[in-house]
């Protein structure tokens, strides 16, 4: 039976949604706080989650992420009584499947629980990343894990692809992905580095020109359009292109035909189109920067890749990967890693992604040379000063809780009992501190969230 989490405060509620559920057939449970439904969402198997905004211990708007990366990855469904639009907008962003406001009709809460539930069964319990070849694009989190997904119905198209997100962050292997897994893998991947090219000659450069057609043109040159007749062509950097580039690009994709410089006919050209940019580009529409028909044109389909410090799981995977890629490229023994090595890699915000990363990696095995595990000591110098900083930070700014002296009617009290009640203040300090979250409570007292979650039930404790 497939089964639904409601994680709500409001027993009323509570009630009506595990009738309707019962009613479609599905096992319904509650859960009355945001970390009791987070234990339940780690210990068990969910399909959907109903979440509530305003929680006793918490937003639930803000946790919708965690709780997709829990085991079962369920779907989340907003359902919240106090709806706006920024709220609908951030619920989207995190991977909500649906953002529905109290009091919700029936109808509006059956049709949305029926079509998730039948597309997690359409889709499968296959990982995108087990039907799609994706060698060179390392991680398994759950924010990677959806562009891939994206990226497999967009292999399965010919619909033209926009691929945003920091530098850094993949965006090209994601292109050359999306066209090795396309009908058109045999024909051309041909990059176009919209940044570089030369107001002078960017229709020769494009569109190719004939012998003769401009000083210096002693031969007849294809251009690279036409070089992408029956493949891709990938236009990096979209937003460096100028004015009367996108217009020479906007007709091109319209057409879908071009004339060589000097030449006198126009031939047809049958490519796929996927670009990619670092930039806002509805930003530059609104600043009148990017023609908005051209932007229209090429973002039939949208994927978002999500910087390095969002997928703070994915940096281990994509090491360990680079240093047997450079171990092999200088001809060396296979390198391990003390423990220091790998917590440095994830205590540093890798500003420059997945790019920097690797580099990275690569300056610590060429520093390491015939030794046998990385240290934190071969890393770049500018990566270890940034640590070295933030630790410093870390030591000064961090507050040691002071425990309350106990009560004097406490002095009767056996050891056990005296120990349980400075536990007990130990963890109020540290809620108090931590602002009653519980990964920062982790943070402060290196403890477990599971650790946390049975010390709170054990003393009683209201976050």
């Amino acid at each position: 039976m497939k089964q639904v989490l409601i994680i709500d405060d409001d027993p009323g509620v509570c009630g009506f949604m595990e009738d309707i559920i019962a009613s479609m057939g599905y096992g319904a449970t509650c859960a009355p706080t945001l970390a009791k439904g987070m234990e339940m969402a780690l210990s068990a198997h969910w399909d959907v989650i109903f979440l509530d905004v305003h929680l006793p211990d918490g937003s639930g708007l803000a946790a919708v992420s965690q709780f997709r990366k829990a085991p079962s990855s369920p779907s989340v469904i907003i359902l919240t009584g106090e709806g706006t639009a920024d709220g609908a907008a951030q619920a989207i962003q995190s991977g909500a499947w649906d953002y529905i406001v109290k009091p919700a009709t029936l109808d509006a809460i059956r049709l949305s629980l029926k079509h998730v539930m039948e597309i997690r069964q359409a889709r499968g319990s296959a990982s995108p990343s087990l039907r799609f070849k994706r060698d060179s694009i390392a991680g398994d989190s759950p924010e990677l894990s959806d562009c891939l997904a994206a990226a497999t119905d967009a292999s399965g198209s010919d619909a033209n692809v926009l691929i945003t997100g920091e530098s850094g962050t993949g965006k090209e292997l994601f292109a050359r992905a999306i066209h090795d897994n396309s009908p058109r893998s045999k024909g051309p991947f041909v990059v176009v580095d919209c940044a570089a090219l030369p107001e002078t000659l960017v229709e020769s450069v494009l569109f190719g020109h004939e012998k003769g057609a401009f000083t210096g043109a002693t031969r007849s040159q294809e251009g690279l359009i036409r070089e992408a007749d029956g493949g891709t062509i990938f236009l990096d950097e979209l937003g460096e292109l100028s004015p009367s580039n996108q217009k020479r690009f906007l007709r091109v994709l319209q057409e879908k035909r071009i004339r060589a410089v000097g030449g006198d006919r126009e031939t047809e050209v049958d490519f796929r189109l996927i670009a990619a940019t670092h930039r806002d580009i509805e930003g530059l529409v609104r600043e009148g920067a990017f023609r908005e028909d051209l932007l229209f044109r090429i973002r039939s389909l949208t994927i978002t890749l999500p910087p390095l410090r969002i997928r703070r799981g994915d940096t281990h995977i994509i090491a360990m990967r680079a240093v047997g890629t450079c171990c092999h490229r200088f001809g060396l023994a296979d390198k391990g890693f003390y423990p220091e090595f790998l917590e440095a890699l994830t205590r540093y915000p890798w500003p420059g992604n997945a790019r920097e990363l690797i580099a990275a990696v690569e300056a610590a095995v060429i520093r390491a040379k015939t030794e046998p595990l990385l240290h934190p000591i071969h890393l770049p110098v500018h990566i270890r000063t940034e640590l070295a900083q933030a630790a410093v930070h870390d030591s000064t700014t961090r507050k040691v809780p002071s425990i309350e002296p106990l009560p004097r009617a406490l002095d009767t009290l056996s050891h056990a009992e005296h120990m349980e009640a400075a536990e007990k203040s130990y963890l109020q300090e540290i809620a108090t501190l931590a602002e009653k979250r519980i990964q920062e409570m982790c943070r402060l007292t290196d403890l477990s969230r599971a650790q946390i979650y049975r010390l709170i039930k054990k003393h009683n404790i209201t976050l």
